[in-house]
């Protein structure tokens, strides 16, 4: 029970949702099918999902000695070392499982190893590690897409590339967790990123539902800022925790499904709507059931 514990405090579970997301996104923007790959898509971002975050406490040990002494590391739960082969072993593990799914996807998953490796090696030394973790959530709709009927299409490189903005963006919020005298507000142009592509590229019967969905991830951005720039308490962490579930709103805006289509009905979209709802349900739940177990979001992995 002791391992699992630790397990789970290492892995970050809060954002694992958003991974998934990401993934399902790129796979309906690469149009759908082939869904009897998505089991080693989703297997494979898992594992290299929680090798970063292995990675990332591995790397980041001496710095939690002095700011997080609970964090497993420090706390002697366990050993550096065995945290380094968990890492090793997960990226390696999530590696081969998205090259059993294809020559691109595995391309793409080497891509993503050395981005994480990239991240959680320079993150607190260089002011471009935003881009880093954008990066990687990029490389996911890649991933999603390498999979599916038409493979890599343009929507899937669009939109991947306006969640690189956004996720870009938080992590420059939470880059500023531990100085929040110093928070700027121009990251939030970032955020509109995703909104803007949207209000370009959906036409004909993506239109109205592409503004809808657009119009709640405004909602939901500015909730989230609000309480950081409105509130009397300045609260980042909340902020942060808001922009991070936003991430699911991301991607149900790039996949942008339609209840009708050609002008018959089109029950997977109402099914992919409900799976993206489930994981913002999710992502939520377990915000708020590891609240005060975690160390701030800027040294969560990709």
């Amino acid at each position: 029970m002791s391992r699992l514990r630790t397990i789970v405090t290492l892995s970050r579970p809060a954002r694992l949702p958003t991974v998934w997301s990401n993934c399902l996104a790129g796979w309906w923007l690469g149009g759908g099918g082939n869904a009897e790959q998505l089991p080693f898509v989703f297997g494979g971002a898992t594992l290299l999902y929680l090798g970063g975050a292995c990675l990332n406490d591995a790397f980041d040990a001496d710095h939690d000695r002095e700011h997080q002494p609970t964090r497993p590391i420090p706390s002697g739960a366990v050993l550096r070392q065995t945290v380094w082969r968990w890492a090793l072993g997960l990226l390696v593990a999530g590696a081969v499982l998205l090259m059993w799914a294809g020559r691109a996807t595995g391309t793409a998953g080497l891509v993503l190893v050395v981005g994480i490796i990239l991240y959680n090696t320079l993150h607190r030394w260089v002011a471009f590690s935003p881009a880093l973790k954008g990066l990687c959530r990029f490389l996911l709709y890649l991933i999603g897409a390498s999979v599916a009927t038409y493979g890599i299409t343009g929507w899937a490189l669009w939109c991947g590339l306006a969640l690189w903005c956004y996720v870009a963006a938080v992590g420059c919020f939470a880059r500023w967790v531990e100085t929040p005298a110093k928070t700027q507000s121009w990251p939030a142009a970032l955020l509109a990123v995703p909104v803007l592509l949207a209000v370009i590229m959906d036409a004909d019967g993506y239109r109205v539902p592409g503004l809808l969905l657009a119009a709640l991830l405004v909602l939901w951005c500015l909730r989230a800022l609000r309480q950081t720039f409105l509130n009397a308490k300045p609260n980042l962490q909340k902020t942060i925790a808001g922009l991070v579930a936003g991430i699911v709103f991301v991607d149900w805006l790039a996949a942008c499904p339609v209840p009708t289509l050609e002008g018959q009905p089109n029950p997977a979209a109402r099914e992919l709507s409900f799976v993206f709802i489930g994981l913002l349900l999710a992502t939520f739940l377990l915000q708020r059931a590891t609240t005060g177990r975690q160390e701030p979001e800027m040294l969560a992995p990709p």
